[in-house]
């Protein structure tokens, strides 16, 4: 009786480990090229230009479905690139692969503090304008050491970045 093709337990030789890495190695060099193909940094934030955007398990239309976005302007970060497709992360570090024309450049935070404090003015002892729960999202409109003007519900003040997600430490953004 003829044995079928592999039937016994491969081992690793050397020579095998190494022709295998350099086929990984082979195969990781087109995506890191991609990866920079858009000529924007990476990893950077972005928000979502529709009100459902299907995320996906890898970078195609052939990949399942593994989530659905349903907010709008909701801040994510690109930590990918890969031709016209984008991974993406969430502020809950929800991640997956969504296309580029459902992304915006406009940008967006999300609030994570138990309260917000919008303020007049960039500084602690500013009056209150506004206080924000979390979840609300709001436009990001500029960013200095410490501090950030945010539009959320037709209201405009500055707050501190450790009460949102949405950017990185001392960005700063005009």
């Amino acid at each position: 009786m003829a044995r079928p093709f592999l039937a016994r337990p491969l081992s690793a030789s050397p020579a095998l480990l190494t022709l295998l890495a350099a086929f990984l190695f082979l195969l990781a060099a087109p995506m890191a090229e991609a990866q920079a193909q858009s000529g924007l940094p990476i990893p950077r934030f972005v928000s979502l230009r529709s009100g459902e955007v299907n995320i996906r398990t890898g970078p195609g239309v052939r990949y399942p479905v593994d989530w659905v976005f349903l907010r709008k302007n909701l801040p994510v970060e690109i930590v990918a690139e890969f031709d016209t497709w984008r991974r993406i992360r969430d502020n809950e570090g929800t991640e997956g692969w969504v296309h580029q024309s459902l992304l915006s450049g406009k940008r967006t935070v999300i609030f994570t503090a138990p309260l917000a404090s919008l303020r007049r003015e960039p500084r602690e002892s500013a009056p209150l304008v506004a206080r924000a729960e979390p979840g609300v999202v709001g436009e990001l409109i500029e960013c200095r050491p410490a501090w950030c003007r945010v539009r959320a519900a037709g209201l405009e003040g500055w707050v501190q970045p450790i009460e949102f997600w949405g950017t990185y430490p001392d960005e700063k953004v005009q």
